[in-house]
């Protein structure tokens, strides 16, 4: 199937989610609440611009980029209030569920169970259901882009190495990744982000990917604050998946204009001589489709040649680049990709596709450390895991 073939089936993939999420989404509270007319004429209209918002936000946004933060923004907080409403609805329809197969199990019952049937049955019925979705869905969205929106949070974290030469204990590295600059996070944001991260002194700050949503051209003033970055060895870039639909060659050109160094299934050294480490970054486990060698190769490329005996640290956007990293001797990875979820029940969700989901964790003899990011991408909605700067502190085991 070709690139033309590939899209219109990705179209007509997300046309037929939409619309069939609409047509619940519908029938449970406009259908199933017998809602009078002409209520039920305008939540239909309603539920029809909103579904068109979401393609065409997503589509007309890119061929017209001047009108895409108009787009974006009710179509993007549009998708965080109907994935909510999803969810609530689908749970009271799984409680109807249960209710009618325990009434069928346990029979009709005496006078009083009958009583308490009834209540049951008007607790779960449609209009209560609908009602108690609108209500939860709209207080948990206002929640969660207070989260998404507000003050993001410096979350520490202390990793022991073994092969951390005592000199470099109480490096600090500080983690910003899945910024999402773009149609909802502009310039003002970053500012922020690198006004923050330089109040923390950093020997190191990483960017470990998916920074931009959007070209150079449209995005080069946003990002444009990163150049005020400083730290003491420098700050460095690895892609991430979205850099891949941006223009990934054009944004580590303009990275690398704007002093960033951009780190391409390579590695420096942190420090001299005996009192160094190893600081490796790979290109997106998903380059190899856009282009790039395959991952094996990227890490392969990126630690040949080097002394074993080193600490090695791997900066690689998606978790699962710590399967291929461990064997070759990387003492700590750091990554985002996931966001911790972002919205739950999504966590669970990533779990089938990455090992970890957000926090440190062992990996055989390797540590990962897996950041909520720094942003948040799609809705502007963050619930139950906030997003962070994460300011690492490295511990030498032999100090």
């Amino acid at each position: 199937m070709g690139r033309l073939g590939s899209l219109v089936l990705f179209i007509a993939i997300l046309i037929g989610v939409i619309g069939g999420l609409h047509y619940y989404l519908w029938a449970r509270l406009v259908r199933d609440t017998r809602l009078p007319a002409p209520w039920n004429t305008i939540a239909l209209g309603v539920l029809l611009a909103l579904g068109a918002a979401i393609p065409t936000a997503m589509f007309v946004g890119r061929l017209y980029p001047a009108l895409r933060r108009f787009l974006v923004w009710p179509a993007y907080t549009w998708i965080g209030v109907m994935f909510l409403l999803f969810i609530t609805l689908l749970g009271g329809d799984i409680l109807r569920a249960l209710r009618w197969s325990g009434s069928k199990l346990v029979g009709s019952g005496d006078v009083v169970d009958a009583g308490r049937r009834t209540l049951v049955a008007r607790i779960l019925g449609a209009r209560f259901l609908g009602a108690w979705a609108l209500g939860l869905s709209g207080g948990l969205a206002l929640l969660g882009m207070r989260s998404a929106l507000g003050p993001v949070e410096v979350r520490r974290v202390r990793v022991q190495l073994s092969r951390l030469p005592r000199e470099r204990h109480g490096t600090r590295i500080v983690q910003l990744t899945d910024m999402h600059v773009g149609p909802t996070r502009g310039r003002a944001f970053v500012e922020e982000i690198v006004r923050r991260t330089n109040e923390l002194s950093a020997d190191i700050v990483a960017i470990t990917g998916d920074l931009v949503d959007g070209s150079v051209k449209d995005l080069r003033d946003a990002v444009a604050p990163l150049a005020n970055l400083r730290a003491r060895f420098g700050v460095f870039f690895v892609t991430g998946n979205h850099e891949y639909f941006s223009g990934a060659e054009d944004w580590s050109q303009e990275l690398k204009r704007i002093g960033l160094r951009v780190l391409h299934n390579e590695r420096v050294s942190i420090g001299e001589g005996s009192a160094a480490f190893d600081l490796a970054g790979v290109d997106d486990y998903s380059a190899q489709r856009y282009g790039g060698v395959s991952h094996s190769q990227a890490l392969a490329r990126a630690v040949a040649g080097r002394d074993p005996q080193r600490e090695l640290i791997l900066l690689a956007h998606q978790p699962r680049s710590i399967v291929l990293g461990e064997p070759l001797g990387v003492g700590l990875q750091l990554s985002g990709h996931t966001h911790g979820g972002q919205m739950w029940p999504f966590n669970y969700l990533v779990r089938l596709q990455q090992p970890f989901v957000a926090g440190l964790f062992q990996h055989g003899r390797s540590q990962i450390y897996v950041s909520r990011g720094t942003g948040y991408w799609g809705p502007p909605m963050r619930l139950g895991v906030p997003p962070e700067i994460t300011h690492v502190t490295l511990e030498s085991g032999s100090a």
